[in-house]
């Protein structure tokens, strides 16, 4: 059986999953991590920025190619190959969840925060439950059209907003601080920011998973080719990677050396952000960009509670042995994750920093592991050396099934480098923070 042609139009209406991907990926990622990155160091990190969007890449696109190729999602396809590689994802998976809806709530209820004053009289703790719970409420009425809709117009709307104040910034002479010293990235002290940077850059690895899940489901409701979903795939994933330099700049060319004290990853920040939208655009914009914002973090705050959600109700309906998916299960699920997250954001509402960078290191030591999860997956046929060279600029390859799956060209030695890339820097950093180094 042959796909039909793709086409513009084809192309057009297979967008959903990969826009989704990228409003998961563009929050504490881009609007926190690439700003503070270009803020507090310049286009230093820019080498980082570019090295892990390029080393994550195969990892997240098994997830979507293998959905593609074989309609069913990467949960199924550890089952397949084996109890102990579902297990383990499944467990790392839970502690995710939780940890992440959290962290990107009380993110999106500071961008609330600094909005209206003093956050309605609310606290940051108690705006981020009432976010959370509104979103509980919206995912189990709205569902996945909701936010295949949704997301689409805030991802444009923020996308043009910074692209103009980037380019506006360029135009304007920079504040540069008599007394400002050149901050080095390239020492032990600036580790830790170095790893919670790359930890949710552009995104967890585990949303790759996830997107398999959300590309099974749009086939539900649009006839989705492989080239057609790979085309989503790499709109939202190359867009967000493009996102991540915009950001970048946004800090370098506002805030570096303007001698002003970068907060850390809480509401302070948030109002940082703001600000330089603000310089760029003048005061009169600051409400229309923190609202935009606000948007982009509600959406990516929407897509973690439903994707892990989405995920862990997969992941423990294979484990159970249950045929039929079920609704109610999943509305469980996004309930739990709901209710977690909340207790967490009260448990550490006073160290919203903390709790960010604690999220993002925990991906970063959990990304080796879900990347090898992925690549022996699909890697399941051995090509010689020779076949592997013949493909070295092969962008594109052949999923058979679950168990004969291969790899051959750019993907597999970008693969391998992935590898070694994401491993070497977590040994590193669990070396420094045990003191070995």
């Amino acid at each position: 059986m042959t796909e039909e042609k793709s086409t513009f139009q084809s192309k057009m209406k297979a967008m959903g999953p990969g826009i989704l991907m990228a409003s998961a990926a563009v929050g504490g990622s881009h609007i926190v991590s690439s700003t503070q990155a270009g803020a507090i160091y310049g286009w230093q990190l820019a080498i980082i920025v570019l090295l892990v969007n390029l080393f994550k890449y195969p990892f997240f696109r098994y997830g979507a190619q293998y959905a593609l190729e074989n309609n069913k999602s990467l949960i199924q396809g550890y089952e397949e190959k084996g109890k102990i590689y579902l297990w383990l994802f499944f467990i790392m998976n839970i502690f995710s969840a939780f940890v992440n809806t959290a962290a990107v709530g009380i993110l999106t209820a500071a961008i609330l925060y600094n909005i209206f004053p003093n956050g309605f009289g609310l606290s940051i703790a108690q705006l981020s439950a009432a976010i959370i719970v509104g979103i509980w409420i919206m995912i189990l009425v709205g569902g996945y059209k909701f936010m295949d809709s949704l997301s689409k117009a805030v991802m444009i709307s923020l996308t043009l907003a910074t692209v103009l104040a980037v380019i506006i910034a360029m135009f304007k002479t920079p504040h540069i601080d008599p007394n400002f010293i050149e901050p080095s990235p390239w020492k032990l002290s600036a580790l830790t920011f170095i790893i919670s940077l790359m930890g949710w850059m552009p995104a967890p690895i585990e949303i790759s998973a996830i997107n398999s899940m959300w590309s099974i489901e749009k086939r539900k409701s649009e006839k989705v080719s492989v080239v057609d979903g790979i085309f989503d795939f790499n709109v939202g994933y190359i867009g967000t990677a493009i996102l991540a330099f915009i950001f970048l700049a946004l800090g370098a060319l506002i805030q570096y050396g303007s001698g002003e004290k970068i907060e850390a990853a809480s509401a302070a920040y948030i109002k940082q952000f703001i600000g330089m939208y603000a310089s760029a655009f003048g005061d009169w914009s600051r409400l229309l960009i923190a609202f935009i914002a606000f948007l982009c973090l509600f959406g990516t705050t929407i897509t973690v509670i439903d994707g892990y959600s989405r995920v862990n109700n997969e992941a423990l309906r294979i484990i159970l042995k249950k045929n039929n998916e079920s609704k109610t299960q999943l509305n469980i699920w996004v309930s739990i994750t709901s209710i977690v997250g909340i207790l967490i954001v009260f448990l550490l509402a006073g160290n919203v920093a903390k709790l960010m960078y604690f999220a993002m290191i925990a991906s970063f030591l959990s990304a080796p592991i879900y990347s090898y999860l992925n690549f022996s997956l699909v890697n399941g046929k051995v090509y010689n050396t020779s076949e592997r060279l013949t493909g070295l600029l092969d962008l594109n390859f052949s999923l058979v099934n679950g168990k004969e799956g291969h790899i051959k060209g750019f993907l597999y030695y970008i693969s391998i480098l992935g590898l070694i890339y994401l491993t070497g820097f977590g040994v590193f950093f669990l070396a420094y923070i045990l003191k070995l180094i």
